[in-house]
């Protein structure tokens, strides 16, 4: 992944407005200058260095109302360092009437103060961990659409009501519920998808979506930024299969999915000869790699595995956005 380093930072640690609206019980904004209102934007994120034990990745969630979870990754941030087997460890801290948040992790104190988070070990005070504030791009962002290609969104509305029914932009970027005019088969796909900020919000409810692929088989969308990573989080096959790391960037970063898709097959007596298969790379991190997918996942748009099928990006009560999104049939 590309990285622009931002800000240096200590770190220990084991056509549809308005944009900003409720989405439940939860305040969601698809906004990023709206978010940058609230303070709490600007202290979550992800961050990198060099500890006593080599590289680390610190992601520093918001959890709302001033309260914060930083998740330490030995080895480096999810994709970049970390073995997705190494332990994590977590840790919580408030932000205080001075704009500083304190995270204290067994003998370590992690004091973020603006924009550096300096952190001391009380068994050695002079002992110190910097990691740097990074904002990650996905190596395929934007990413042209080759010869051949079906170019299903590129910012206008006349792509928008070409190709997709009930469809509604926000500017030039497209907003969630939709299903494709056209239906397919074998393809390789290219997405970019930009999560909501929510802080409060848990679990489902926080900025949700999904990709469904031939109306059938769901990679969810979900700001599980700093999670474990299961299959009803981002990059999930749904209730089907986790991806092999958690790449979720922190809400309104651009994202990318990027799929190799490969239907069911049926024999002419209508039996399933092979299962769906789908490789899977989210901010270019292959997720899930020729992955068989047995059977429908839940809110399908199909009610078999036979034929060609649309794709739909799902309404799951959030402000989800789109654009740059294009196909290559096989």
């Amino acid at each position: 992944m590309k990285k622009h380093h931002l800000l240096v930072l200590v770190v220990a640690a084991a056509l549809v407005p308005p944009i900003c609206h409720a989405a439940g019980k939860f305040a969601a904004t698809a906004d990023p200058a709206e978010a940058l209102k609230d303070p709490d934007f600007s202290i979550q994120g992800e961050y990198e260095g060099e500890t006593p034990d080599g590289k680390a990745g610190v992601q520093v969630i918001a959890l709302g109302g001033g309260t914060f979870e930083a998740v330490l990754s030995k080895g480096g941030l999810p994709g970049d360092g970390w073995d997705g087997e190494k332990p994590r460890g977590s840790t919580q801290g408030e932000r205080a009437a001075d704009g500083s948040v304190t995270f204290l992790k067994d003998e370590w104190t992690a004091v973020l103060k603006d924009g550096v988070i300096t952190a001391t070990s009380s068994a050695d005070s002079s002992v110190k961990v910097v990691l740097n504030r990074v904002e990650r791009e996905s190596p395929t962002l934007g990413a042209k659409a080759p010869e051949g290609a079906k170019i299903l969104f590129d910012g206008t509305a006349a792509s928008a009501e070409k190709n997709w029914k009930n469809a509604k932009l926000d500017g030039e970027l497209l907003c969630e519920g939709i299903t494709s005019m056209e239906e397919f088969g074998d393809f390789t796909l290219h997405v970019e998808f930009r999560l909501p900020w929510m802080p409060e919000a848990r679990g489902q409810a926080r900025g949700n979506s999904g990709l469904y692929l031939g109306g059938r088989y769901e990679v969810q969308m979900l700001d599980s930024f700093g999670l474990a990573g299961v299959d009803n989080e981002c990059g999930g096959i749904y209730k089907t299969a986790e991806p092999k790391q958690n790449l979720c960037y922190p809400p309104l970063r651009w994202q990318t999915y990027d799929v190799e898709f490969t239907a069911a097959r049926f024999d002419e007596a209508g039996n399933k000869t092979s299962n769906a298969r789908a490789t899977v790379k989210h901010n270019g991190f292959p997720i899930h790699e020729n992955l068989e997918v047995p059977a429908l996942t839940g809110g399908a748009q199909k009610k078999d595995e036979k034929g060609p099928g649309p794709l739909h990006l799902q309404n799951h009560g959030n402000p989800v956005r789109y654009r740059n999104i294009w196909i290559v049939t096989k």
